[in-house]
């Protein structure tokens, strides 16, 4: 039955947006690290939590211990766009769907074929160097010889382009998230629990009739949606996006 009425909306909708966080990919087999890091321990014994770990503060002052914990924690190279990111890239396919807006880095939306994507917090396979610019992809991480990854040309240390703690997102990212969100007839929401801003301060932006909150756990926003199934995100979407 409520299946049945998602399905329903979609048939009924023409510009729809999706906003996703850390759910819409626990389910290709990339923890939410807020759940599953904890404390981390460092070489030198000194014990932080992950949000320290990831902050801009950290990288500058310890980009070593930085290094170390993002390529356990942040970078999966073998995940894969599971049920979720494929059946949105169907739906962008047939026109209907016209933005992603993801919270994730991981790139996984744009590997199921997924075009227009927003990503709020960058993406692990955007590198560059902060001295000279020079751009790099994700093997420049995973497969630096050093610690810490140099750049060819000046020895500038390469930072991966995510948005650090600490530091502010992207203002033309942040734009047309906000303008897509506030003209979609259908806003789909998924995998995140909407506790942190700016996830709900997006949210509250779309003024349709069509709010769907897709999350395996319940949201403030459950008592404003029209729609809410506590699920599996994969599960539902494949499952009202026919092949």
């Amino acid at each position: 039955m409520v299946l049945q009425a998602l399905k329903s909306m979609l048939d009924e909708s023409e510009n729809i947006v999706f906003f996703g966080g850390a759910g819409v990919s626990t389910e290709s087999g990339i923890p939410d690290f807020r759940s599953e890091a904890g404390i981390y321990e460092t070489e030198g014994g000194r014990s932080y939590p992950p949000e320290y770990l990831l902050s801009h503060s950290f990288f500058v002052r310890e980009p070593g211990e930085f290094y170390k914990f993002y390529r356990s924690k942040m970078i999966y190279p073998d995940a894969k766009p599971n049920n979720a990111h494929i059946a949105l890239a169907r739906l962008e396919d047939r026109g209907k769907l016209k933005a992603v807006v993801t919270q994730n880095i991981d790139g996984l939306h744009q590997a199921a074929g997924s075009k227009n994507v927003l990503e709020l917090h960058g993406s692990v396979h955007r590198n560059y160097c902060m001295e000279c610019g020079r751009e790099y992809a994700i093997e420049s991480v995973t497969e630096s010889k050093t610690m810490v990854p140099r750049c060819d040309s000046c020895r500038g240390i390469i930072r991966p382009d995510v948005v650090l703690y600490e530091e502010q997102l992207d203002s033309e990212v942040m734009r047309r998230a906000a303008d897509y969100i506030s003209a979609a007839d259908m806003l789909i929401v998924g995998g995140t629990s909407l506790v942190v801003n700016p996830a709900a301060s997006f949210v509250s932006l779309y003024t349709g009739k069509r709010l769907v909150l897709i999350n395996k756990s319940p949201t403030p926003y459950d008592d404003t949606a029209c729609l809410v199934i506590n699920d599996s995100i994969g599960r539902v979407l494949d499952g009202v996006v026919s092949h």
